[in-house]
């Protein structure tokens, strides 16, 4: 019997998204406006959105990282998310929880920030 809190065996360190959800691209186009204050690329872009989860009611939780747990805006990151996407036509309610696990690395940005970073 494992623990509650344990993750299950093969369990993935990141949620899956709910891609099927018709406000699933709304809610990642409100994610691309949001910027990391120190790097010109969006959050989605570097990867900082872990998973958008969308509930049939249009409740919408959104688990999230940062480049790092000294990140200067740490404290208004979820805000700034947040407000982003509870303007999104049909969202009923957002939620932003911020993670530290699994740690963000540089392979989770995009092509498209490897490329406007220089990384490419």
């Amino acid at each position: 019997m494992t623990h509650a809190t344990e993750p299950l065996e093969g369990a993935p360190l990141i949620a899956p998204s709910t891609v099927d959800h018709p406000l699933y691209e709304p809610v990642v186009e409100a994610c691309r406006t949001v910027y990391d204050p120190e790097i010109p690329v969006n959050i989605y872009e570097l990867g900082l959105i872990y998973t958008i989860d969308i509930s049939p009611e249009n409740d919408v939780k959104v688990i999230m990282t940062l480049t790092a747990p000294g990140c200067p805006v740490a404290g208004d990151m979820p805000g700034w998310v947040m407000s982003a996407i509870e303007p999104v036509p049909g969202v009923k309610s957002v939620d932003v929880d911020l993670t530290w696990e699994p740690p963000w690395g540089m392979e989770m940005m995009s092509d498209e920030a490897r490329l406007e970073l220089g990384f490419m």
